[in-house]
Order: C-alpha cells, then sequence, then structure tokens
C-alpha cells in the first residue's frame, strides 16, 4: 500500500511539474485579458504563482525523496559490501 502511494504521489508530482514547465507558453504573457480571469489573477506574479509554485514545491519535494533514497541505498550496500 506504501509503494502504491509513492507511485500516485510521484505520478501527481510528475503532472504538477510538467504543468509549471508548460504554463508560461499557454498564456500570452504579454496581454493580460489572457490571464486576468484564471485563479490567481489579475496579476501575472499570481497566476504564475498558483499555477506553477505547485509544481516547483513537487520538484523540490520529489528532489528531496530521492536524496534520502539514495542515502538509504547506499548506506545498505556499504553495511553489505
Amino acid at each position: 500500500m506504501k509503494k502504491a502511494l509513492g507511485a500516485v504521489g510521484i505520478l501527481f508530482g510528475l503532472y504538477l511539474i510538467v504543468r509549471a514547465l508548460l504554463e508560461p507558453f499557454v498564456i500570452d504573457m504579454t496581454d493580460p485579458a489572457t490571464y486576468q480571469q484564471d485563479w490567481g489573477g489579475p496579476s501575472l506574479a499570481g497566476v504564475l504563482l498558483v499555477h506553477c509554485g505547485p509544481g516547483v514545491a513537487a520538484a523540490v519535494l520529489i528532489g528531496l525523496a530521492l536524496r534520502r533514497w539514495r542515502r538509504r541505498r547506499a548506506r545498505r550496500s556499504a553495511v553489505t559490501g
């Protein structure tokens, strides 16, 4: 169950990361009319924070998890090796 939940979390995190990467290309940042009604609007900074912020947070959390996993794996191989 724990592995399944981790896999779902990683997939959702990857979705948020891809969404964060694509958001600046989806909206026309030079025309406020294209993002005024979006979540976080009417300012561009608010829209980018709401749409890209979760992707940045997911990237950081996935990076920390990978680092922790690598350290545990290295520690295990050092003990058995």
